[in-house]
């Protein structure tokens, strides 16, 4: 492993409303967005300069962050499915020992990391992977599943007290749309996003509220199911979940009212942004508002439907969303309440202008660096955390520059 030490300054002008963010034309010009300003928001231009430094490099595809309080980070690496300790120097630990084991094909691997707000024991920490389930269990395959431990620091770090909190159902063989971003709600418990598997068995399963696939689902931190879950009760559904008619959730965080916002990765065409609300229905497949990668529609080709939640914003083409916060100003103040997301598509990072829940504004961030976006947080003093997906990832920090 290797680690540099690189800052860059980027000069931005003045804020203006101008065109729409560049983009190329729509796999889909026939959807047409269902009210103002879903799509296509006009372009945004920060005004303060920001500097990026790169804490370190050589991680093997970085896909998660969870900062420690003593500004060190923790960030796991999807192949070949590992967690690493970043120092504040940028050195990089040997990889935890103690994990489960993992599978690391395709999109799989180790994933989302979280550190619980409060009421654990000392360095608890829950992480995302995908888990093999093979053959003794009945059905091969995998799924996701989130883990607990305790992280036992030193120069050999190890997790100890490991214990699987949570196993998606039903159990499989796909490489592909897991989700696995783990977010802490005020109340204590814990939002899970989840994919519905991408192939077409698991695709129609997103509906579906005997099967976790294409859910996001809310459990205890000790795996139970919260008492107040809006499906419990209700006969041949999964008590845990939340909400459902989701496609591939890579992003998801909590804004300054505690609501839950994600963005999932749509089809060709069709990345949503939605305002997450408990028991409803998101539409996929059913609904969208891009096609199949051949070019075939999907579905009855509409993108509304009665009972079905419209997104509040959506691209097309595809930003492939992945890693969110909802910003809290500290050392951008202009960026108070903005949503900031991983773009993987666009290689940039996609600022997000809200006004009334609604998307106002759009602007593209880091473009100069063509890196892809796989994870975003803020740390404590304002300043974001970056991870670039790649063979060779970094472990990046946003300032503003004084």
């Amino acid at each position: 492993m290797r680690t540099l030490f690189l800052v860059t300054t980027l000069l931005l002008a003045v804020p203006v409303c101008a065109e729409p963010v560049p983009s190329r034309a729509p796999n889909v010009p026939e959807f047409k967005p269902a009210f103002a300003d879903q799509t296509r928001a006009e372009a945004v231009i920060t005004a303060a300069k920001l500097t990026v430094t790169e804490v370190a490099t050589g991680l093997k595809s970085p896909w998660g962050i969870a900062l420690l309080p003593d500004g060190r980070a923790l960030v796991t690496e999807k192949n070949p499915g590992a967690i690493r300790i970043i120092g504040r120097d940028g050195s990089i630990s040997p990889a935890i020992v103690g994990l489960p084991a993992v599978d690391a094909r395709g999109q799989g691997g180790m994933m989302g990391i979280a550190l619980p707000p409060k009421g654990e024991v000392p360095n608890t920490v829950f992480w995302t992977y995908a888990e093999p389930r093979p053959s003794a269990t009945g059905i091969t395959g995998n799924g996701l599943a989130v883990a607990r431990g305790v992280l036992v620091d030193g120069p050999e770090p190890r997790m100890m007290d490991v214990k699987v909190i949570f196993r998606v159902q039903p159990t499989l063989d796909s490489v592909q749309h897991f989700g696995g971003r783990l977010v802490f709600a005020p109340d204590g418990t814990l939002f899970v996003t989840l994919g519905e598997r991408s192939k077409l068995p698991g695709r129609v399963q997103a509906q579906d509220l005997a099967s976790d696939f294409g859910k996001i689902v809310r459990i205890n931190r000790d795996g139970s199911i919260p008492k107040d879950n809006p499906l419990i009760g209700k006969p041949s559904a999964r008590p845990e979940i939340w909400s459902y008619g989701h496609r591939n959730v890579l992003a998801a965080a909590l804004d300054s009212k505690g609501r839950l916002w994600e963005s999932e990765m749509g089809p060709q065409g069709g990345d949503e942004l939605n305002l997450v609300a408990r028991a409803k229905d998101y539409g996929w497949p059913t609904i969208t508002y891009g096609e199949e990668y051949t070019g075939a529609p999907i579905g009855a080709a509409i993108t509304q439907q009665a009972g079905m939640e419209q997104p509040v914003y959506y691209w097309d083409p595809v930003i492939a969303p992945s890693g969110m916060v909802v910003y809290s100003g500290k050392l951008v103040p202009e960026w108070r309440g903005n949503i900031l997301i991983g773009g993987l598509a666009v290689r940039s990072l996609v600022r997000l202008v809200l006004k009334g829940d609604k998307v106002v504004g759009e602007e593209r961030l880091l473009t100069d660096r063509k890196e892809r976006i796989r994870d975003v947080v803020e740390g404590p003093d304002g300043a974001l955390w970056l991870v670039t997906d790649a063979p060779d990832g970094k472990l990046l920090k946003v300032t503003a520059a004084n």
